[in-house]
Formats: C-alpha cells, structure tokens, sequence
C-alpha cells in the first residue's frame, strides 16, 4: 500500500472509532435527557445536564481508546481543551435543541429527533478540534490494542 493509503486507511479507522464513541455519546445524552424530563426538569435546562454528561463521558472514551493520550499527569489541561474544543459545537448543538423544542411542531419539537439532529451537526466540528487540538497526535501514534508499537513511535518505550 502506497503512503497516501496507509494515511487514508489511518484516519478512516480514527475517525470510525472517533464515530463509535460520538454514538456512546448520544446515547448517554439521550438516556440523561429522557431520564431528566421525566424527573420534571424542563427540556433546556435537562439538556445542558446531559449534553455535559456527554461530553465527560467521550473525553475519557476518547483519550484512552480513540487517541490513546490521556495521560494521567496531563488530563487537567487535555480536559480542558477538550471541553474548549468541543464547547462551540456542543453550543451549536444546544443551539438547535432549543430551537426545534421551541418550534412546538409535532416530529421537530420531539426532543430526541431534536438531539440527534444537533449532534450530526456538531459532530464534524468536534472531530477536528478534537483531532487537533485536544489530542493531537497522528493516526499512526495511536496503535490498535493488539499491535505491538515501534520504539520509534512517540510514547513507546524501548525494547
């Protein structure tokens, strides 16, 4: 395989399992959200609770199995870019929340179209500043489980 393949075959599995991960997070979003209107919460207050439920959920998911770069004494400040860098698109994902409830039409204002909706849109967004700025790294550096790293790749000891 060519370099620009390996490359490309490289960042399509970073960005399925990145993908995997975004679906844990809608999931646990979803759940929150449901589990929180039912307790009475109003539908954008128990949005920002599970969207941020999310978003602490697929920072862990993410740093140890997608990037493999959350590093015990680094986690403080790959926390916080991450929540940085995924604070504008989960903001335009609230953002989209609150205005297909408001709306009140019968499938729009339903609040789990209207989560899955903003979380598509967010996605793509979230992707890239994860990818470079929250765990940068390139996707050679973050091996599978089952490969065994070269000394010559960052973060791997010698033999």
């Amino acid at each position: 395989m060519t370099m620009w393949g390996e490359k490309i075959c490289a960042e399509a599995k970073l960005t399925a399992k990145y993908s995997g991960v975004s679906l844990v997070g809608l999931g646990v979003d979803v759940t929150m959200l449901h589990i929180l209107l039912h307790a009475g919460l109003e539908a954008a207050w128990a949005r920002v609770v599970s969207l941020v439920c999310a978003m602490h959920v697929t920072f862990i998911l993410n740093g140890l199995h997608v990037f493999r770069r959350l590093e015990r004494g680094q986690w403080p400040s790959q926390w916080l870019r991450y929540m940085a860098c995924n604070g504008f698109g989960n903001f335009c994902n609230y953002w989209i929340f609150v205005t297909m409830v408001s709306t009140h039409w019968p499938l729009i204002a339903n609040p789990t179209f209207a989560v899955a909706v903003g979380s598509a849109a967010a996605w793509m967004l979230n992707f890239a500043t994860t990818r470079l700025l929250a765990f940068p790294c390139s996707p050679q550096a973050a091996p599978s489980p089952h490969s065994d790293p070269s000394p010559a790749e960052p973060g791997s000891a010698p033999p």
